[in-house]
């Protein structure tokens, strides 16, 4: 893989791992508040998205060696 493929993906992941952060601190705090559950939990699913895409990606930048 390329350098410059390598440093956009490594972009691409720390932008997804601000954003699952992000989600996280608004989960908590709606749960705070006392927020409606059914907005509670499309976030969470949002969240649980940006962790699969943010997995696939770290997936790419270290591919699996089998020794």
């Amino acid at each position: 893989m390329a350098d410059q493929d390598q440093a956009e993906l490594r972009m691409s992941a720390a932008k997804l791992r601000q954003e699952h952060e992000d989600y996280d601190a608004a989960i908590n705090a709606m749960i705070t508040v006392g927020c409606d559950a059914l907005r509670i939990q499309r976030m969470k699913k949002k969240k649980l998205a940006i962790k699969d895409t943010l997995t696939k990606i770290e997936d790419q930048i270290i591919p699996d060696i089998i020794a």
